[in-house]
This record gives C-alpha cells, structure tokens and sequence, in this order.
C-alpha cells in the first residue's frame, strides 16, 4: 500500500484547509486509515483515524474542528480542518492499517504512512 498526502500550505489563524491522501494497494476497503502530525521539537501524534466503515474518532485536540472522511471509489481520505490555530503548524502524515480499525490511536498501529504535508498557520 502506498499513500501520498498532499493539499497542505499556508493558512491564516481561523481559516480552513482540507489535506487529501491518495492511496494505491489492494483491498482497501478493508482498510483503516489515520491523520497524524507532528510539529517542530514534538513528538507525532494521532488527529482523527476512520475505519472500514466509516467510524471517525478525532484527538480532543480537533474534537468538533476537524472531520475526516473517505471515498472508496476514489481510494481517497480527506482531513477537513476548520478554525485553524498556529498550534496546528506542522507536518500532517496520512497513514493506512489492514485490520479496518475504529480506533486506533497509536503510530504502531499503523504500517503504511505517506511522505507527509506541511501546513503552516500563521498571520
């Protein structure tokens, strides 16, 4: 399975961005996928995962801000991000599981990661 995450950029404090990942592989339907990221000097950590069918959990932290979702027939996942704060500046990493997970918090869960998106929010 390979993703590659992409639509990341520069966006002011309050504003909105949607981050997509484009995966490719086999029965990924089955599949749960994740958002995670990580900022400069901090460690990576989990922002919202989906499983197979369509269960979301997000982190406190974007609870109410951030929606993920997928489309299966495009084999895509979406991170809609909504009032957007400087904290959410850093490095936003896709990443894919096969055991269809509904919550499924930890790096180590996840096998397949994308190359990561950078975005920056500032005024």
């Amino acid at each position: 399975v390979q993703l590659q995450a992409f639509g990341g950029g520069l966006v002011q404090p309050g504003g909105s961005l949607r981050l997509s990942c484009a995966a490719s592989g086999s029965n990924l339907d089955y599949y749960a996928f994740g958002w995670f990221r990580q900022a400069p000097g901090k460690e990576r950590e989990w922002v919202s995962c989906i499983s197979s069918s369509s269960r979301t959990n997000d982190a406190d932290s974007v609870k109410g801000r951030f929606t993920i979702s997928r489309d299966n027939a495009k084999n895509k996942v979406y991170l809609q991000m909504n009032s957007l704060r400087p904290e959410g500046t850093a490095v936003y990493y896709c990443t894919g599981q096969p055991h269809g997970c509904a919550y499924c918090p930890a790096l180590i869960d996840y096998p397949y990661w994308g190359q990561g998106t950078q975005v920056t929010v500032s005024s």
